[in-house]
C-alpha cells in the first residue's frame, strides 16, 4: 500500500488536493470535529482540565477557542488529548483499507507528530499566503488569532516544503490541481 500524506500550511487547500487523488482519505480535521461531537472519553478528559470552558456535552468548538484565546499553552494541552485519539483513528482507517493500492492522509500535524513513515510520499500544497488568508477569512467562526497559534506550533512551510517528494501549486484552479495530481499519481504508479 502507499501512503500519500498531503502537507501545507493551513488553508492552503490540503483537503481539496487530498480528495482529487480519488482514492480513500483520512482527513484528521474530520475526525478532530467527530471527537468533540461523540467522544465522551475526549469530553472528561477536556472537562478535566478545562473545567471553565468544556461545561457540556458536546464540546463546542466555540469553547476549544475560548480556551486557546486565553492561553497558548491551552493548544499544547489539546493537541496532547485529541491526538492520540486521531492516531488511534488513523490506524483504524489504515487496517480497513489495507487493501487498497493508495490511501490518502490529509493530516496537518503529521510530520511534527512524527505521525509519517519512511516510504510515505510527501505532497506539499504550495499556495499564496495573501490567497490563502483571504479564502480563511471569507470561512464561517475562523478566528485569525487562533490560526496564528495553530501556525506557531507547525513547521515553517519552508522546511514542510523541503521535505516534499512532490509539490503541487494551487491557484485555487481546479483544472490545474487535477492536473498537478495526474501527472503524480503517474508518476508514483511507474514504480509500484
Amino acid at each position: 500500500m502507499i501512503r500519500i500524506a498531503v502537507i501545507g500550511d493551513i488553508g492552503s487547500g490540503k483537503s481539496h488536493v487530498a480528495k482529487k487523488f480519488h482514492y480513500p482519505v483520512f482527513n484528521a480535521d474530520d475526525e478532530v470535529a467527530k471527537l468533540y461531537k461523540k467522544s465522551r472519553k475526549c469530553y472528561n478528559k477536556f472537562k478535566k482540565i478545562f473545567p471553565d470552558y468544556i461545561t457540556k456535552f458536546p464540546i463546542e468548538k466555540k469553547q476549544i477557542s475560548e480556551a486557546i484565546m486565553d492561553n497558548q499553552n491551552n493548544l499544547k494541552k489539546i493537541v496532547k488529548i485529541i491526538h492520540p485519539e486521531v492516531h488511534h483513528q488513523m490506524n483504524k482507517f489504515i487496517k480497513k483499507n489495507k487493501k487498497n493500492k493508495i490511501i490518502v492522509l490529509d493530516i496537518p500535524l503529521l510530520i511534527e507528530n512524527k505521525i509519517n513513515k519512511r516510504g510515505d510520499i510527501l505532497i506539499f500544497v504550495d499556495a499564496k499566503k495573501n490567497e490563502i488568508n483571504k479564502r480563511l477569512q471569507k470561512r464561517n467562526n475562523v478566528n485569525m488569532e487562533i490560526i496564528k497559534k495553530f501556525r506557531k506550533l507547525q513547521l515553517s512551510v519552508g522546511i514542510k516544503k523541503k521535505k516534499a517528494d512532490f509539490i503541487i501549486k494551487n491557484n485555487f484552479n481546479n483544472t490545474s490541481v487535477e492536473k498537478s495530481v495526474k501527472n503524480i499519481l503517474n508518476n508514483i504508479l511507474l514504480y509500484v
